[in-house]
């Protein structure tokens, strides 16, 4: 089975689209498809009082510094216990983010 390039590119610009990873109509002056650069950084967050609030705390600190957060993928959960009781719960997060042309 032969595919071409353009039907290619025409599925792979499908998927960003409706998955809204690019911009609707991400062609150069020349029509070739420009791809966006997403980046991952994996954080630690906590909170004493949930893991949601432990999460809202990871994007809160990620966005002082890092612009263009697309998603967070929550890898794990943890809680720390002392004398029988939750003292504090744990996020590990892997945010994902748009590289900017002008400020990689």
């Amino acid at each position: 089975m032969i595919i071409s390039a353009s039907s290619i590119l025409q599925h792979i610009t499908f998927i960003f689209k409706r998955n809204s990873f690019c911009k609707i109509n991400s062609f150069n002056h020349t029509n070739t498809f420009i791809m966006p650069i997403v980046k991952v950084i994996e954080v630690i967050s906590s909170s004493e009082k949930s893991f949601d609030d432990a999460i809202k705390n990871a994007v809160a600190e990620v966005s002082k510094t890092i612009k263009n957060i697309d998603s967070v993928y929550v890898k794990d959960f943890k809680v720390h216990v002392e004398g029988g009781q939750i003292k504090s719960y744990g996020t590990i997060c892997k945010v994902s983010f748009r590289v900017d042309d002008k400020n990689p």
